[in-house]
Parts: C-alpha cells; structure tokens; sequence
C-alpha cells in the first residue's frame, strides 16, 4: 500500500518568522508511505534546506530522512481520527554514516509503543542527504573551495537542519504539541548536546548513548586519554588471543612483502588498514570477529601463500568508514565544542609510537611486540587510505569553523536529559563525559561498565529499560 503527497510549498514559518530570528522551515519537496510488515507506516521525506544558514541565498542542499509511526485501522473506517504522537528525531552515529530504515533497528518498536512517531535522518553529507563524496568534492574546485563547502557540514549546520525540519513536521501541531524528543547516538549525541545549546525551546527532552561530548577548548587531551584506552584494549586482546601475536606478524611481514595486495571493495591492504581493525574493539563481540578474521589471513597463508579473495572482501567489509569520507572534518570539528578548531595535521604529540601513523618508509613491525590495532586517524601522506579529497581541505575547514556550543546555555539548561554513559567506552572517554553530564542542566544519568559504545544495537533491551526508566521513575 502506497501513499504519495507531493508540495513545492514552504511550510509556514518560512521567510524568517519562526521561534528563532532568520531561522526558517524547511521546504518539504515529497512524501512516499508505505505500510511494512509488522504494523509499521514508513514514509520517505524530502527536505531543502540553506547550505549556509548565514547566507540562505547561496544555494541549498537536499536531506532525506525516514519516518515511521504505527498503523492503526480503526474498527469504523468513516471516523476518521487524526493523529499527532509526539515526534522523536534520531540522531546517528558516525560520523559520516546514514541511517538504516526504520524496520531494522531493533529498539524502533519499543520507542514506538512509548507513544511516539520516530523520524530517521540522514544528516547533511551522508546517505541521501546532498552526499559529500571524492567526486562531489571535487566538482567543487580547489582546496579552498572544497574548505568553504565543508564548513557547512558541521554539528552546528545539522542540528540547524534539524530545527527547521522540526518546524515543517509540526507546522500543524497545537503549541504544546510542537516540540520533540531527540535520541542521540555517538556522534549523533554530540549534536544532541550542540542542539540543547542552541535550540533548547524545541526540545521536549533528550536522550544519549555514548554520546556526551568532551567540552574542552584543547583536543589533545581528548585523544590521549582514548589512546591510552584503545592501548589497553589491544593489551585486552592478545591476552585472549594469544596465538594472534605470531599470527599478526606473520600477516604484516606477509603484506609488506607483497606490497600492493587490492581489495575487492577497493583501495590496497596495507598494515596501516589491518590495524584499523582495532576500531572494532570497543564493540560487543568484536574481538572475536577481529580474531575470526586474523584466522581467515593466516589459513590463506598457509594453505595458498596470499591471501584469497572471499578473504579480501571479509576484510574490506570490516574496515570502518570507509564509505564516509566527510568524517574527517566533521570528527575534527565536534570534538571542540567549546572553542573554535585549532588541529592542524600534524601528528599527536601524546599518541603512543606504535599507534601512530607510520610514514610510507617504515620498515617491518619490531618482533618484539604484535602490530597494535587502533582507531588512529589515516596519515594524508599515506598511500594506503582510500581516496579521500578531505585530507587538506578537513583541515582548512576545521581552523575556520564556527564554535559549536554555549557552556553558559548548557549549565543553564531546563530540558530533561537522559545520558547513558559507559565506563569502558573507547571512543567516547568515561571521565570527560561525566564531567560534561554535571555541566549540564538537569542531566540524569544511567553509568555502566558491562554494556559497549554499541550497546543500543547488541544490548536494546537492557539499555532502554534503563535509559527510560530515568525518565519514568524516581530514585530515593
């Protein structure tokens, strides 16, 4: 069963009357429903919005987002109820990831039955939404160029997105139903926190998961603390695995030594790529999947001499981001909340020597110690990332951007917040996140130190119970 609406027309409020001074709503451009299995309505949207909200004029960009709400057939098909839950934005992880539909998320039906209607959007340079890739990039002209059109894909522009599509979904709705919940994730929880400071009267309460950003002016400290974390979870592994610190070498020596090994997915294996398999440790499960694939290297090996190509195609679907290259400059720009992006390219002064980089003449891995696998960021320098046209223009878009959030807004916050912050975190340090959950206003939170970064997806259940019950319940 299908459903299509079509308009070209603003949605009121457009034209600079809105709840914020020269903030409009978005231009809805079409509307699909479908009904899915398991008594789900699910539409697909079409926003325009400014590329810069500071000069509407300069042109516009294209979001896509899904919403889904549950069918009810009434009983009587002539009475006709029109319906109005209460919106409730989901903010993805990444950054530089797209959202999923909406019957694939395990938690969409609990939130649903909660009472809401949930909108999944695919924020600016991702998925559907105006997508940033090497050849959309490029089309843009030089570096500086590319520069001045990433700075509008900052938190700051996305959560700007977000109010204005706010304002369209409920340009119907009574006053005290205009408002909605917001759940951020990762990434998604740190623009949860930009939108609080900037938006808060369109905010009816907000929740994180692993999602309270560090509000630091200085981003070294932040990456220190997490290389020290991805350090121990590598110590973590090979305590588990010990027979991977031979198997590990063996692999590097063997891709050193072959120098040019192609992925079916694209791009080269390189030792560089192998560690990036360490940005899985901070998952559920992930150790084991990174020794299933560690396995799958040395079989090769040993039975062949290289490495096979179901082997390569494991592998490459295992490399994290690869498919979002407007990751770079949005990651360096959300890590600095408070403070205008100070981090140029050179190398961090406090990662360990065997996390960083190395350049393209290293040698091999000592033989004293397995190659540690991290979340490092990728040297522009080195020949084994995929093509990226961010390497210079991430960093030029990163000094000049815009600050992200109002440390005096967020202490002075009314709206509810829900945190659920993980003691184990690798990606999102434990100790900064709960000094930012006591900067904020009325921030409860729910701390745990048995559930992962990726606890919604693998522990739904568990989490949810726990982040809405500090919503629902009280504590003595």
């Amino acid at each position: 069963m299908t459903r299509v609406e079509q308009t070209s027309l603003f949605a009121p409020g457009a034209g600079g009357v809105s709840l914020q001074a020269n903030m409009s709503a978005a231009k809805l451009l079409g509307k699909r429903t479908h009904q899915m299995p398991g008594r789900l309505n699910v539409s697909e949207l079409f926003f325009e919005v400014p590329k810069d909200y500071a000069k509407p004029q300069s042109g516009s960009l294209r979001l896509f987002a899904r919403s889904v709400e549950r069918f009810e057939k009434p009983v009587d098909a002539s009475k006709k109820e029109v319906r109005q839950p209460p919106w409730f934005l989901y903010l993805q992880g990444g950054p530089g990831m797209s959202c999923k539909s909406p019957q694939s998320y395990a938690w969409t039906n609990y939130v649903l039955d909660k009472g809401y209607q949930i909108l999944f959007l695919d924020q600016r340079g991702t998925g559907l939404s105006s997508t940033i890739t090497a050849r959309t990039l490029a089309s843009e002209g030089g570096p500086a160029q590319q520069a001045d059109l990433l700075k509008n894909f900052r938190a700051d522009s996305i959560v700007k997105d977000c109010e204005a599509i706010r304002k369209t979904l409920t340009s119907d709705f009574p006053e005290e139903k205009k408002k909605w919940s917001i759940m951020g994730v990762s990434f998604g929880g740190f623009c949860a926190v930009n939108y609080l400071s900037r938006f808060p009267e369109g905010l009816q309460e907000v929740f994180t998961v692993g999602g309270l950003p560090p509000l630091v002016r200085d981003p070294y400290p932040v990456y220190n603390r997490l290389f020290r974390k991805v350090k121990q979870r590598n110590e973590i592994y090979y305590q588990k695995y010990p027979e991977d610190i031979h198997r590990v070498k063996d692999i590097v020596r063997h891709i050193q030594k072959e120098e040019d090994v192609k992925l079916p997915s694209g791009g080269t294996l390189s030792v560089l790529r192998l560690r990036q398999l360490g940005m899985h440790f901070g998952f559920h499960g992930s150790m084991d999947s990174v020794h299933d694939m560690i396995t799958r290297f040395t079989s090769d090996l040993n039975q062949s001499g290289f490495f096979t190509r179901p082997t390569l195609a494991a592998f490459g679907a295992m490399i994290p981001l690869r498919h979002g290259p407007a990751v770079r400059p949005a990651a360096r720009a959300h890590l600095r909340p408070g403070d205008r992006p100070r981090l140029g390219r050179r190398p961090l002064p406090g990662a360990p020597p065997r996390l960083r980089p190395p350049p393209p003449s290293t040698g091999p891995t000592p033989s004293s110690s397995p190659a540690n696998r991290s979340r490092a960021p990728c040297s522009p320098t080195s020949p084994s990332c995929a093509a990226s046209p961010t390497s210079r223009t991430g960093s030029r878009a990163s000094r000049t951007g815009r600050r992200c959030t109002t440390g005096a807004r967020l202490a002075a916050n009314e709206v509810p917040v829900y945190a659920a912050t993980f003691v184990e975190d690798m990606y999102v340090d434990f100790d900064f996140a709960r000094e930012t959950a006591s900067r904020i206003g009325r921030c409860k939170t729910f701390v745990t130190n048995v559930l992962y970064h990726d606890a919604l997806v693998h522990r739904t259940d568990e989490l949810l119970k726990q982040l809405f019950a500090l919503r629902d319940d009280t504590i003595d």
